[in-house]
């Protein structure tokens, strides 16, 4: 049986998770706001609705804001 590799982002550190399941609930599962990371499978991102099945490889980033002065 596979599990979807969740690589986070500060700290970082790999997590597997037994799939299959959506990215909300993945996000839910970690206890992490969908407001403030980015979900990216195969260099793309990913919505809350995506399903991720066993063998994905997913990286959670923060989502960094800034601006100019």
């Amino acid at each position: 049986m596979g599990s979807v590799l969740v690589r986070l982002r500060n700290p970082t550190r790999d997590i597997d998770m037994r799939g299959p399941m959506t990215v909300a609930r993945l996000l839910n599962r970690l206890d992490l706001n969908r407001e403030s990371v980015l979900v990216v499978r195969n260099r793309e991102l990913v919505p809350g609705d995506a399903l991720l099945a066993d063998d994905d490889e997913v990286e959670i980033r923060p989502v960094i804001s800034g601006g100019s002065a």
